[in-house]
């Protein structure tokens, strides 16, 4: 019995680039635990992904037929200059950008921090 390699479609270039980017397991778990306090605060609502040729965005809702508050945006372009990681507002602007997600995330997790009367 022999062994062959499958024979690719026509048409699709070899590239090391994939279709889609997308946040893989730890980076949509250190984003799902900050939604998970979030919710249980009472912040946060709904959330929606959308996974892009260079970008994928995280986007949170506090009800789900609004804009978004926040988008987590991952870009693998911007790695070596400004870094893939960005929290953006619901106006636009960039709020913090890095190359580590979890110090881009405490951004977000600052509102969880209230005073206590």
């Amino acid at each position: 019995m022999t062994i062959q390699t499958p024979t690719p479609f026509p048409g699709q270039p070899h590239t090391s680039q994939p279709d889609k980017v997308a946040f893989n397991r730890l980076e949509l778990g250190a984003i799902m635990g900050l939604y998970g306090r979030m919710v249980a605060a009472g912040e946060w609502r709904d959330y929606g992904m959308s996974f892009l040729k260079d970008v994928a965005v995280f986007s949170v809702f506090r009800r789900t037929a609004e804009h978004p508050l926040y988008r987590i945006e991952k870009r693998p372009k911007l790695r070596g200059k400004q870094g893939m990681y960005a929290v953006i507002g619901m106006d636009g602007q960039i709020l913090k950008r890095g190359s580590d997600l979890r110090v881009v995330l405490r951004i977000l997790e600052r509102k969880l921090i209230r005073a206590v009367e």
